[in-house]
């Protein structure tokens, strides 16, 4: 068994998890100073009908970077580092970035741009997942729709308050 195959077994393999989950908490920690306070600013928002509440939020996405975290652990106990967890990490940081964006810099076009990009990212990185493990592709299409459905909220609130 070789050095990077060995590390992907025993007891290295859940410190390996535990990084993961550190490297999804920091993204999450970044989007969650992004909207710290920013529950008034969001109300104040003209959204559609179909915007969800505010504290859907917290509990939806909690969900998914467990997932998000489980998904890229589950592809490096398989193949280590490569192509498909850079995806993984590119998607990460474009999901971090969006928050700042969006509350921070009340840059809801930009954002939406942003948001497509990050889109796009988790495709790529659901294609590639689906080549090393189908699980940790599935572990992430809760995330890819939600990303859709952000979109569609990001876009119709840069419209109505454009």
């Amino acid at each position: 068994m070789e050095i990077s195959e060995r590390n992907r077994h025993g007891a290295r393999q859940w410190w390996a998890l535990l990084g993961f989950a550190a490297a999804v908490f920091v993204a999450a920690a970044i989007g969650g100073l992004g909207v710290r306070g920013t529950g008034a600013e969001y109300a104040a928002l003209e959204q559609p009908a179909w915007a969800p509440p505010s504290w859907l939020f917290g509990p939806v996405w909690t969900l998914l970077y467990a997932l998000i975290a489980l998904a890229g652990w589950l592809v490096w106990r398989r193949v280590g580092f490569g192509a498909a967890l850079v995806a993984w990490t590119v998607q990460l940081v474009l999901n971090a970035s969006w928050t700042p964006l969006f509350f921070g810099a009340g840059r809801y076009g930009l954002a939406f741009a942003e948001l497509v990009l990050l889109w796009l990212a988790i495709a790529v990185t659901v294609v590639l997942f689906d080549r090393v493990r189908r699980l940790a592709a599935v572990l992430l299409l809760p995330y890819w729709a939600w990303v859709t459905f952000a979109g569609a909220l990001n876009f119709a609130i840069w419209r109505l308050n454009g």
